[in-house]
Formats: C-alpha cells, sequence, structure tokens
C-alpha cells in the first residue's frame, strides 16, 4: 500500500470518527442521558478498533473526548446550561470507549486467527 492510499484510509478513519464523536456530544447535551451516550461512543469504538486493531486507544479519544467538549462548548455557548455534574459524568463516556475500542481489537484477532486456520 502506497504512503498516499495509507494517508487517505487514515483521514478517513479519522473523520468517522470524529463524526462519530461530535454527534455523542451532540446527543449527550441534548438528551442528558448517561447510558445512551455509553451506547453511542462503545459502538463506533468498537467498530473502528475492529476495523483498525492498531492503538485502539486512539479511537476512544476520537469518540468519547467529543463528549466532554461537546459539554464544554455548551456551557459557554448554548443558552441552555448542562449542570456541573453533567459536564463531570461526560468523562465517563472514556470507560465504555476503551471497553469497546480493545474489544473490538481483540475480536479482529481472534476473527483473524481463526479465518487464516492453522
Amino acid at each position: 500500500m502506497t504512503a498516499e492510499a495509507r494517508l487517505q484510509r487514515d483521514f478517513l478513519s479519522y473523520l468517522v470518527a470524529v463524526v462519530f464523536g461530535v454527534f455523542a456530544g451532540w446527543i449527550d447535551l441534548k438528551v442528558g442521558e448517561l447510558l445512551f451516550t455509553a451506547l453511542l461512543v462503545v459502538a463506533p469504538c468498537m467498530l473502528l478498533g475492529a476495523l483498525r486493531p492498531k492503538r485502539p486507544w486512539r479511537w476512544v479519544l476520537l469518540v468519547a473526548g467529543c463528549v466532554p467538549v461537546a459539554e464544554l462548548l455548551g456551557y459557554v455557548v448554548m443558552t441552555q446550561k448542562p449542570y456541573r455534574a453533567q459536564i463531570y459524568e461526560s468523562f465517563l463516556a472514556f470507560l465504555p470507549g476503551f471497553a469497546g475500542a480493545y474489544g473490538g481489537a481483540l475480536l479482529r484477532g481472534v476473527l483473524d486467527n481463526v479465518l487464516k486456520g492453522n
């Protein structure tokens, strides 16, 4: 694979991660339900961890990192202010993100071993 094709693939993966993260952050602002936000973080982290299993922590930083940023932007910009506890609990989105990303990377490794055969 050429460097240009790898760069294009990396850019697309990072763009997808940021779009999912912004969506999860926006939903967290509008709905305010931490479990629903956790679901919106764990699913894309698992997908990206399975598709790109090297360094799965980067998907957590991009997807789950957008949730506290969205809460902070909502506090600064929007007229509807979230509670201080909502801002603090938005950092809990990292926990299911790590579980999803590393679970997806593990699943990819298992599938690669099974499909490769002995």
